[in-house]
């Protein structure tokens, strides 16, 4: 009997990697709309303040690589595994990363977005590329004059996985430990907001950021928290909140003067980590006499590669037994 080859499809935003690609980079967020000559400057200008490239490709792809090279360590006798990286709004694309998992065989594809948590603004739109890759490549013959059949399992939010719980747990006692009073410390939870319009909606994007914010929170035994949003985009409409820089200011009207940032919405180091926390939350911060931390992201962490190959094994487990 051949093997089964499991792919597995990584996803990130995306980020540029040169100055001059941001008015592209801008202009596919965008949806093809070019943005004013006003808003590319300004996103450039925050780009060139936390340098540029970020290391979201980077880390994203040596996650990959840590992740392939663990499934394959103690894979099934009847599979093997490869791991490819695709980016929302940037190279290496999303589409090319599904045509790589067919080409080299996959017969089944697990799709992981590498943001625990679910909307369908943000989720919903890697879905709609992965969908739109796999029925393109549908519509062409394969070698042999018919298209390969693939099983797609997208994993829609991972936002209890133990193993990304504990890892940011374990890292918010690190940062609280490095505080002159670590006994006074607030910590404020973030994730990037979205259009309020999506509570209507019935999204579960805040109620997944809130029940990790309590499981995190229970794990390293914080007494004093809060959830606020960050990076709000300006498009004339109202959106989720608070934001962070309002927090900070409100914890500072409390009387708190110590604060811990854990982004818990994020994974990798990138321009809303840099620029929204590192350098405009921490001026707020700086400007009220708060002491402001943040917690290191997870990045390529071998810590993720763990609770990720479990993620994975779940869900091969899953339709083992339903196929038996």
């Amino acid at each position: 009997m051949p093997r089964s080859h499991i792919a597995i499809l990584l996803m990130a935003y995306g980020s540029p990697n040169h100055l001059d690609e941001v008015e592209a980079y801008y202009t596919d967020i965008r949806g093809g709309r070019k943005p004013s000559p006003e808003a590319v400057e300004e996103l450039a200008d925050r780009y060139r303040r936390v340098g540029v490239p970020t290391p979201l490709l980077a880390v994203s792809t040596s996650l990959g690589q840590q992740l392939e090279r663990a499934l394959n360590a103690d894979p099934p006798e009847d599979a093997i595994y490869t791991v490819h990286l695709g980016m929302k709004h940037w190279t290496p694309r999303i589409g090319t990363a599904v045509d790589e998992a067919l080409e080299a065989g996959a017969d089944r594809l697990i799709v992981i977005v590498l943001a625990p948590h679910y909307s369908g603004i943000s989720s919903g739109g890697y879905r709609r590329q992965v969908d739109a890759a796999l029925a393109s490549a549908a519509a062409r013959p394969s070698r042999n004059g018919s298209p390969a059949p693939i099983s797609l399992d997208f994993v829609e939010s991972w936002y209890e996985l133990d193993g990304y719980l504990q890892a940011v747990a374990d890292n918010v006692r690190a940062v609280r430990a490095q505080f002159r009073r670590p006994a006074d410390v607030v910590a404020v939870f973030t994730a990037h907001s979205l259009p309020a319009r999506i509570l209507a909606e019935g999204d579960p994007y805040r109620d997944q950021l809130l029940r990790t914010s309590a499981l995190v929170a229970a794990r390293a035994e914080l007494e004093a928290w809060r959830f606020s949003f960050q990076s709000q985009s300006h498009t004339g409409e109202p959106w989720l909140g608070p934001d962070l820089v309002d927090t900070i200011e409100t914890l500072a009207g409390e009387g708190h003067s110590s604060v811990l940032v854990a982004p818990v919405g994020f994974i990798a180091d990138h321009l809303e980590i840099f620029y929204d926390i590192d350098i405009e939350a921490k001026a707020k911060a700086d400007a009220l006499s708060i002491e402001l931390k943040r917690t290191p992201m997870l990045n390529a962490d071998p810590r993720l590669v763990q609770a990720l190959r479990a993620l994975v094994a779940e869900r091969v487990a899953a339709v083992s037994t339903v196929r038996s």
